[in-house]
């Protein structure tokens, strides 16, 4: 039992003693140029990576997804009017198109659709 405490304690001083030395190492790296060039279109490596990003710009590209999806939802219903529940999905259908009509006209009098 001792044994295995003492190679425990043994190994956990080794693991901080290399975590130590590789701190203080890499502190006393110099940065060459190469390192510090922008590369790849242009970003510089020494700052945020992160951009600003136009929230009206998602807003109206969630919008065009949603309307995109409608678009796929709705291409195969009139091939599907055929079958022997054509009033059903006809019904389904026009209740689809009204709450996605609702929803574009709450949008356009909310004013996500303005682009200033």
């Amino acid at each position: 039992m001792t044994q295995s405490l003492a190679l425990s304690f043994m190994a956990m001083l080794l693991t901080i003693a290399v975590f130590i030395l590789a701190w203080f190492l890499n502190a006393r790296a110099n940065k060459d140029r190469e390192k510090t060039s922008p590369f790849e279109c242009g970003f510089d490596p020494n700052k945020s990576a992160r951009i600003p990003f136009s929230l009206r710009f998602f807003l109206l590209a969630v919008i065009f997804l949603m309307f995109d999806i409608e678009v796929v939802l709705l291409l195969p219903l009139p091939s599907a009017l055929k079958t022997l529940h054509s009033q059903f999905i006809f019904i389904s259908m026009f209740l689809f198109l009204l709450i996605l009509l609702l929803g574009l006209i709450h949008e356009w009098r909310e004013g996500s659709l303005e682009w200033h």
